[in-house]
């Protein structure tokens, strides 16, 4: 490893299994001290994200690195700030944050439960926003930081569900906004969308979504079979840890993809004016003029 990261502290949200674990391994591999987090209730009950969180530190532990566990929820306002003050209590300051934390989907418009569509924005947006909202000031007044969110492919609507899919272009929407307000601070704020083997993207359930996405015509067949076997988190952590690193400091208010070899960038969607009228001289549009800009079938 070329330790690129020595001298740094990492909050990584989430870490306790799946892309945000590979992602705590990989920061800490390259040098950063890493506050890894996980909800306290695992797949398996209360508790056993715990222990996940304990062999991460471990793990991080048996290679030479520095790890802290901390077990709460980052949906609480009130324990995103209690997870930003541990890097720093730990650490000194907080030089990265890397949010991570989420769950899966549930239903569809027609179904979903109106709980599970609140606690999925409560974690994957309202987490995002609350850890920033506590790091970001800290960040501030030391003039430097490197602020990553996990956005997902899901933004583009592609891939069923609701509730995930709008956290999700909301926290796109949330990085490039940040970005807009941090310029000239020293922090940046990008975002990223991966394709890996977690729990979410796994079981019967996720494959049935999936094969029923390409047989609406959501999904290519191609993207269906990638979509069907992803890859290890663990190719992706490599671009996170850059967007962490100072190499990055140019890079700000970008949308990236990585999955496997793979690594791409969401280009800024481009506005196409479909027709124009004088307002002052022409009058307001009729629906015969407006049927004829629109697309045709």
């Amino acid at each position: 490893m070329s330790r690129r990261l020595e001298g740094k502290n990492a909050v990584v949200t989430g870490s306790s299994r799946g892309i945000g674990r590979a992602i705590a391994l990989a920061l800490a591999l390259e040098g950063a001290k890493v506050v890894v987090n996980g909800s306290g209730t695992g797949p398996q009950g209360p508790g056993t994200d715990l222990e996940s969180l304990n062999d991460v530190v471990n793990e991080i532990e048996s290679k030479g690195g520095t790890a802290t566990a901390s077990c709460g929820s980052v949906a609480d306002f009130a324990y995103a700030g209690r997870l930003v003050r541990t890097c720093v209590d730990c650490y000194g300051r907080i030089d990265i944050l890397v949010n991570c934390a989420g769950v899966a989907d549930v239903g569809t418009i027609l179904d979903v439960p109106l709980e599970a569509w609140h606690r999925a924005i409560d974690i994957h947006l309202n987490g995002t926003f609350n850890c920033c909202r506590h790091a970001v000031p800290l960040m501030a007044q030391q003039k430097s930081g490197r602020i990553i969110n996990t956005g997902s492919h899901a933004f583009l609507g592609q891939y069923g569900g609701n509730a995930y899919p709008a956290a999700k272009g909301g926290i796109i929407s949330l990085t490039k906004a940040m970005a807009v307000d941090l310029k000239g601070s020293g922090i940046t704020c990008n975002a990223f969308c991966p394709g890996a083997k977690t729990r979410l993207s796994t079981g019967a359930d996720y494959q049935e979504r999936i094969r029923t996405l390409h047989a609406k015509g959501a999904l290519t067949k191609e993207s269906m079979e990638i979509a069907l076997n992803p890859p290890d988190a663990a190719y992706l952590a490599p671009l996170v840890v850059y967007l962490a690193s100072d190499e990055s400091a140019h890079i700000d208010g970008q949308v990236f993809s990585a999955s496997g070899g793979y690594i791409g960038l969401f280009l800024e969607p481009s506005e196409v004016m479909l027709g124009y009228k004088d307002p002052e001289t022409q009058g307001l549009w009729t629906l015969d003029e407006i049927a004829k800009c629109m697309p045709a079938k």
